[in-house]
């Protein structure tokens, strides 16, 4: 082949068209019209004297040899972007980039306004675009489709960087008029309450839940479990804030990360225990592609993130320290 015929945008092309598999939403993803995408597939075609995608009863299927190019093809770009990246700086004050931020409603709640306030401040043109867990898949963080994940994750793929922001222990959040409140905070009062159940898939769309699936209900439950003991449910939500609120109900009990409870602080109508018993911390982390490891936008938003992550964890420090005293930790495997 001569390497003289080789356009890189026709690479550029086949990356994204063997990601999509579909000429018209290769196209949208790169800005250009669907004609010139349908060029551009007909001109690969001549190239690699292959048809690469090939229309199915499931749609465009790519054949083995574009199966056999997607990586090296991927390697390539990669190779390009990192050599032309090196030498460009980021200009915060004159960006006007958008950041793509998957981010479980409690790390929305207790980072993101503070990242944003941040990003107005050193960048005012930027924009920040908050997706959930349920909008993306850990193929779109690889192929650096979004910037960043944050997120508690039990897995994530060896390719994968990450850091984290802080370990995070669980609080108890009721009603101030719950009649709890009247004896002691106990195991048994704890479980003789009603209580809301909440948490957060790492990515995809979550399914429904099985109350009787201890280890799949999470870290609260099977720290129950392993002392023989169950607690009664009355709701499931897959969202703190509204986990917060049905805590104001005055008969039920929501059990979820501190610094969710810390937004809570200052609302008359809450109250904020230490749980009855031990449950195992997590890590809320930031994790995103290799494909954006030197890109100094993105090298920027992370030490921005960063940074904002030891504010509120030095905010958080007095009111915190309580649930962080709970002695040794049961070791747990849950899929949580």
């Amino acid at each position: 082949m001569d390497i003289s015929r080789v356009d890189l945008n026709l690479l550029v092309y086949l990356d994204v068209l063997l990601r999509e598999k579909n000429v018209t939403k290769a196209a949208n993803h790169l800005g250009i019209t669907q004609p010139a995408m349908s060029n551009g597939l007909r001109r690969l075609r001549d190239l690699f004297e292959d048809p690469l995608l090939v229309r199915t009863s499931e749609g465009m299927t790519a054949t083995e040899r574009a199966l056999e190019l997607k990586p090296l093809v991927r390697s390539v770009l990669s190779d390009i972007e990192r050599a032309v990246q090196a030498k460009s700086e980021f200009s915060a004050a004159d960006s006007n980039r958008v950041f793509r931020i998957m981010a479980s409603d409690y790390a929305e709640s207790c980072l993101i306004p503070r990242v944003l306030r941040r990003i107005r401040q050193e960048a005012p043109n930027v924009t920040l675009d908050v997706l959930t867990p349920s909008d993306v898949s850990f193929p779109d963080v690889e192929q650096g489709r979004l910037d960043m994940a944050i997120n508690r994750f039990d897995k994530l793929p060896q390719s994968f960087h990450q850091k984290t922001l802080w370990t995070e222990y669980f609080a108890c959040l009721m009603s101030a008029h719950n009649p709890i409140l009247r004896e002691p905070f106990t195991l048994d009062t704890y479980l003789d309450a009603s209580h809301i159940w909440v948490s957060k898939t790492g990515f995809g769309v979550g399914v429904g839940v099985n109350p009787q699936d201890v280890q799949r209900l999470g870290w609260v439950d099977e720290a129950l479990g392993l002392m023989g003991r169950k607690r009664r449910i009355s709701v499931f939500t897959r969202h703190y804030q509204v986990a917060m609120l049905l805590a104001e109900q005055h008969d039920l009990i929501a059990t979820l990360p501190s610094r969710a409870a810390w937004l809570q602080q200052h609302n008359a109508n809450l109250v904020v225990k230490v749980p009855p018993f031990r449950i195992p911390p997590f890590e809320l982390k930031m994790a995103w592609s290799p494909l954006l490891q030197h890109n100094p936008d993105h090298q920027w938003l992370r030490r921005l993130i960063v940074d904002v992550a030891a504010e509120v964890d030095e905010e958080f420090a007095d009111f915190g320290r309580p649930f962080e005293n709970q002695g040794p930790q049961p070791s747990l495997q849950s899929e949580r």
